[in-house]
């Protein structure tokens, strides 16, 4: 545990857009709360985005997992929050034990709950994500918190041997909340047809 939280303004939209727009073959895992929006503002209800609504927290870097283990020729990107990630750092041990080279984790720290009332959580505190990733063993784990360093964390995602972590330390502004679909069997049918799986 670092002493110190890092401070960064950071625009997660920004960031996920990088990585999403124009990648029309990278499969999109989001977590709970901001994480839906966050795919939806980089690419619209893209068929191979996948969010996870009313599944318990933490739940979406295993299905990301899975996915990756099920589809090793396609990039999987997950993508969700500091406190959901908090939730499920016992799947940073199961991911790098079975190391998909195919497969990067990408949490937005803003160092809040925010879709709860914007309590507090533990990164705000100093503790360090990407340090827990790298001690299970991850081939790649980093702190963004530098927008001269977005380019380089960008290519990591998309391009680096797996499994990669990525904690982008975001500014704590409430991002918009956008229409999304919330129907899992509709993603699911979505997601399988555009992969080609009956």
């Amino acid at each position: 545990m670092t002493n110190k939280a890092r401070k960064s303004d950071l625009d997660r939209r920004d960031v996920i857009k990088r990585i999403l727009s124009g990648n029309d073959e990278v499969l999109a895992i989001g977590g709970l709360g901001n994480a839906g929006y966050d795919l939806v503002a980089a690419r619209g209800e893209h068929p191979l985005n996948f969010t996870i609504h009313g599944a318990g927290m933490g739940g979406a870097p295993t299905v990301g997992l899975g996915l990756a283990l099920a589809q090793p020729r396609r990039r999987v990107v997950v993508v969700l929050g500091d406190g959901d990630m908090l939730m499920g750092t016992v799947s940073l041990a199961t991911i790098a034990a079975q190391r998909p080279g195919n497969l990067a984790i990408l949490v937005m720290d803003n160092e809040r709950y925010q879709e709860t009332g914007a309590q507090a959580t533990a990164t705000g505190m100093g503790v360090d994500l990407a340090g827990m990733a790298a001690a299970a063993g991850f081939r790649v784990a980093l702190t963004l918190d530098d927008a001269a360093r977005i380019d380089d964390a960008v290519d990591k995602v998309l391009r680096a041997p797996g499994p990669v972590f990525v904690n982008v330390k975001i500014s704590d502004v409430p991002a918009q909340q956008l229409p999304k679909v919330r129907d899992g069997v509709l993603m699911k049918l979505r997601f399988r047809g555009r992969l080609g799986i009956d």
